[in-house]
């Protein structure tokens, strides 16, 4: 389905950052369509990303807890 096969380990819900990107900060996984992944990110906003250009970054508060203070 991938061609960075990290982004299929990703779920709805998931926290993830655009390695590309670091200025639009933390991102959550809204849904997944084919390739396409839809990331609601804290200061750029809704944006979809191509799956299969662009290996999303799993960020430390997708394993269940919150997030590091």
């Amino acid at each position: 389905m991938f061609d960075k096969p990290g982004n299929a380990l990703l779920s709805p819900g998931d926290f993830v950052r655009h390695p590309g990107r670091p200025d639009w900060g933390l991102g959550q996984v809204q849904s997944m369509i084919g390739h396409r992944i839809t990331v609601n990110f804290e200061n750029a906003g809704k944006l979809v990303i191509d799956g299969n250009v662009v290996e999303l970054e799993r960020a430390p508060s997708s394993s269940g807890g919150p997030p590091p203070r």
